[in-house]
């Protein structure tokens, strides 16, 4: 936890409306939700409320005697959702039920995707036959889209360029051992037609050796009118047989030890789960692992909640993932997902086209709740992020998961994909119990660190309320993972999907998942752990990025505490956060609701407390060649010893190594006994 003024993370005073400042703008939606208003209608038509009231027996009795239907029946946050047309719900009110709030805009529908300015999209990764190679372009308008440049580099390795086409039109080679620009610009450039494809194929005289790191080397790029582009992007070096991100959170070395997550049940609560892939249904020695599965749409359990999107499947996939990780073809210790042994349970509350509704994400809450016991389940993983539309103890998501997280289920959220605008951290990310996941980029270099970067579309705080979010950032870019072939993510973007059938996805959607999963292998270990002990461990080891001179690259409202590290939770971590001036009971009693530390300056940007002189002002867009993730790393640059910083990262630094080496010493004298 970076070294903030004292009193900047405590809780202030009661507040009944959001700080002054900028109103919250949309979170990024994993699903896309967006709340929308049902219109006025006809008095006749009914629609889906929500009615809260001190008794729901009650209440549903005047619902049924007015005609109406009961939905949903939602205890946990003293609620019911029923079907009213606007006389009926007048006359509930007028007959003396007890009503103490009515939301009547619960039609949900996916925020309609913006189209963009640009519809040329190039494929993840090269496909190689031999010596040929082959990079598909899409074209993901209504319109055919017209080229107007191909530029490519080839790595020597190759040799020379024996061929070129673009589909079937063969591209004249100028030089076949120097780097080739196509263009056009007569009446008839090459098409990509509308909603489709065209391939180019390139041959060289020698093969690679390594198709996936040779990919690295190269320099592809396309281009339309319009200044549209697309460029090839770098890889791993063996995708299809490592997903690497196990390794750069520090999962990867538990497995070595047997730390798999055994014993632990995750939730997932998202848009199913697709369980025809043996590393979904199976750990890691081949037993089911898919233990409950409910549909929070129907209201019932299931023995499919089958996904459409893909989204959920992804998810699980980045928890869960059984398959063993090979490198130059030998296995190793470890694998593709982060907690492979934990049991799932899917709750599926996102329909096909990737619509929600508050009451059915409410009832998935509460069915885990209520299952929590007989289920073992003690993490909640949350996905998706909608725009917050009111303080965060009057959201009814919240009011559900508040009680979620008294009833021992640790949570993690993600941030939402809205970045870098302040103040775009969505719901339910906004409730500041939980663990809110911001996306970290490795920059496809899992061994180097000094090159992650936070993404622009990684959602900033703070929260309406003042809340410093994201908590922590966590590898969110480029996250192979599992999902039907036939699943609408994979229909509607094939430029993500790999040639072993795994789908690539970015954004804070797989970072939440993967802290998920990190979160059940510290409950293997120890499961004694509360809540507020995870989320303090994960908080209070967390790598934040420094500048050169000392600041912090990022404010607290973009990368929270840091970049999460797993080994630092498990050996540096502490407990004693206390959720740090929080008080849950008082929150979920109506006694008293908190406010966290941001202010707004005059010109309305959000800021906290000596922020002018701890936080950098150099750029922090992209990869940088001053920036450093913790204060080791930033101490190692430095030539000589820090000189004015202001924070003291050389004290923070002995600190950590004197308690490593007394753990190290305390452990040498058990094994000596």
């Amino acid at each position: 936890m970076f070294p903030w003024p004292p009193g900047a993370g405590e809780a202030r005073p009661p507040a009944s409306a959001p700080i002054p400042g900028p109103r919250a703008v949309p979170a990024a939606l994993a699903l896309c939700l967006l709340a929308a208003g049902t219109g006025a209608g006809e008095a006749l038509e009914q629609r889906l409320v929500m009615l809260q009231g001190p008794d729901l027996e009650a209440l549903a009795t005047a619902v049924v005697a007015q005609g109406g239907e009961v939905t949903h029946r939602l205890p946990i946050i003293g609620a019911l959702g029923a079907r009213l047309n606007r006389d009926q719900l007048d006359a509930v009110r007028a007959a003396g039920a007890p009503v103490s709030r009515v939301i009547d805009d619960l039609a949900w529908r996916p925020e309609p995707e913006k189209p963009g300015d640009c519809t040329l999209a190039g494929a993840i990764e090269l496909v190689w036959t031999g010596s040929a190679a082959s990079w598909v372009l899409f074209n993901s308008g209504a319109q055919p889209l017209a080229l107007s440049r191909i530029e490519l580099k080839w790595p020597a390795s190759l040799g020379a360029l024996k061929s070129a086409r673009l589909g079937r039109e063969p591209l004249e080679i100028h030089d076949p051992d120097a780097a080739q620009v196509w263009t056009w610009s007569g009446a008839a450039p090459p098409e990509l037609p509308a909603r489709g494809r065209r391939s180019l194929h390139m041959e060289f005289t020698r093969p690679p050796a390594a198709a996936a790191a040779v990919q690295k080397a190269f320099a592809l790029g396309a281009s339309s009118a319009g200044d549209c582009a697309t460029r090839l992007a770098p890889s791993y070096a063996q995708p299809d047989r490592d997903s690497y991100y196990p390794t750069v959170s520090g999962a990867a070395a538990l497995h070595r030890h047997g730390v798999t997550g055994r014993g632990v049940t995750v939730a997932v609560l998202d848009s199913g789960l697709w369980e025809q892939h043996a590393e979904l249904a199976r750990d890691t020695s081949g037993r089911p692992r898919v233990i409950a599965r409910y549909d929070a749409i129907r209201g019932e359990t299931v023995a499919e909640a089958f996904d459409e999107t893909g989204h959920g499947t992804h998810m699980s996939s980045v928890i869960a993932r059984s398959g063993k990780t090979t490198r130059e073809g030998a296995p190793r210790p470890s694998y593709r997902g982060i907690a492979p042994d934990v049991k799932l349970v899917a709750i599926k509350a996102i329909g096909a086209s990737g619509e929600a509704g508050f009451l059915d994400i409410v009832r998935g809450v509460q069915w885990a709740v209520e299952q929590r016991e007989a289920l073992n389940i003690r993490v909640l993983n949350l996905s998706f992020a909608a725009r917050p539309r009111w303080a965060y103890w009057r959201d009814p998501i919240n009011q559900a998961l508040m009680r979620a997280w008294a009833a021992g289920i640790f949570i993690s959220a993600a941030a939402g994909n809205e970045g870098p605008e302040p103040m775009s951290v969505g719901s339910p990310g906004n409730l500041p119990y939980l663990m809110t996941v911001g996306a970290a980029s490795d920059s496809w270099t899992e061994a180097d660190p000094d090159d992650d970067y936070i993404p622009d579309f990684s959602s900033r705080g703070p929260t309406p309320m003042g809340h410093i979010k994201p908590d922590v950032v966590a590898p969110g870019g480029h996250i192979s993972g599992l999902m039907g072939p036939a699943a609408a993510l994979a229909r509607a973007r094939p430029q993500y999907r790999l040639a072993s059938g795994e789908f690539a996805m970015t954004g804070t959607s797989p970072a939440a998942a993967l802290v998920s999963g990190l979160a059940a292998l510290m409950l293997q270990l120890e499961p004694e752990l509360s809540n507020d002990a995870i989320k303090c461990r994960f908080k209070t080891s967390a790598q934040p990025a420094i500048e050169i001179d000392g600041r912090l690259a990022y404010s607290p409202f973009v990368q929270g505490d840091g970049r999460v590290s797993l080994r630092r939770a498990l050996t540096l971590g502490s407990n004693a956060c206390a959720q740090q001036g929080l008080d849950l009971a008082a929150d979920l009693a109506g006694v008293e609701h908190f406010q966290g530390p941001a202010r707004f300056r005059e010109d309305g940007a959000p800021s906290l407390p000596g922020a002018h002189r701890l936080v950098s002002e150099a750029p922090d867009e992209g990869p940088s060649a001053t920036r450093r993730w913790g204060a080791a790393a930033h101490l190692q640059r430095l030539s000589a010893p820090p000189q004015n910083s202001p924070i003291d990262w050389l004290s923070i630094h002995a600190s950590e190594q004197r308690r490593l080496r007394a753990m190290a010493g305390g452990a040498l004298r058990k094994s000596a006994r």
